[in-house]
């Protein structure tokens, strides 16, 4: 099985920190806030796939963008984060109308 270098406490925290800015700022992809989430945590995929009753083929699809995780699923992954699924409002493009104009 694949081994992942256990980061100290402080580099960990750090990960979480970056993350939670990411985030906070809006248009932070979710495939590479999965990935992000499972390094801060120190797992391996196949250990993050266990810790939230995914398969690790699961998880690779999500990281890798080629598949797209249930609000379940996300709400599971982000909950030790502190993160919940919502509704996040898009800047429209300039050519872009509002619906129903």
């Amino acid at each position: 099985m694949a081994r992942v270098k256990k980061l100290p406490d402080e580099q960990r925290r750090a990960l979480r920190n970056t993350l939670h800015d990411a985030v906070s700022q809006g248009g932070y992809p979710w495939d590479q806030s999965v990935r992000q989430m499972r390094q801060a945590l120190g797992l391996t995929q196949a250990q993050f796939a266990k810790a939230f009753k995914l398969t690790k083929r699961q998880v690779a699809s999500f990281e890798a963008g080629a598949a797209n995780p249930t609000v379940e699923t996300l709400a599971r992954i982000g909950r030790p984060f502190g993160f919940v699924v919502g509704y996040i409002r898009r800047t429209p493009e300039p050519s872009e109308e509002p619906p129903g104009d």
